[in-house]
């Protein structure tokens, strides 16, 4: 099997507390009629949300991605992801936490103008 399937079916198996809180609002609301998938491979990369059918990518992004090395690899695969016809919205865990209706509505709107 291919390893980045293996890598993405690891990361559904240990979801952040904020992945899975955001998981449960993409996966019940069926926003827009679109479908999100979880920790989906794309090139090199896995992602961990994706509209496929409006070609959106979320992205949940923990203390970590604020350190130097963290924020250039992530702006590295924002460009690659772009590069092939997504856009990439990305909250901070304390976003989802503490504001989620304001997450919804950034999504929501995202997926409305795609």
């Amino acid at each position: 099997m291919n390893e980045q399937i293996l890598k993405a079916r690891n990361l559904r198996k240990n979801s952040t507390p904020q992945e899975i809180k955001l998981w449960q609002i993409l996966r019940s609301s069926q926003i827009n009629n679109c479908k999100f998938k979880r920790q989906y491979p794309i090139g090199n990369y896995i992602v961990d949300f994706v509209c496929r059918e409006k070609w959106l990518i979320i992205e949940v992004d923990g203390g970590q991605h604020n350190e130097p090395n963290n924020i250039e690899y992530d702006n590295e695969r924002t460009k690659y992801l772009e590069s092939r016809g997504f856009k990439v919205l990305r909250f901070w865990n304390n976003e989802i936490d503490n504001n989620i209706d304001g997450v919804y509505n950034v999504i929501l709107e995202n997926l409305i103008n795609r």
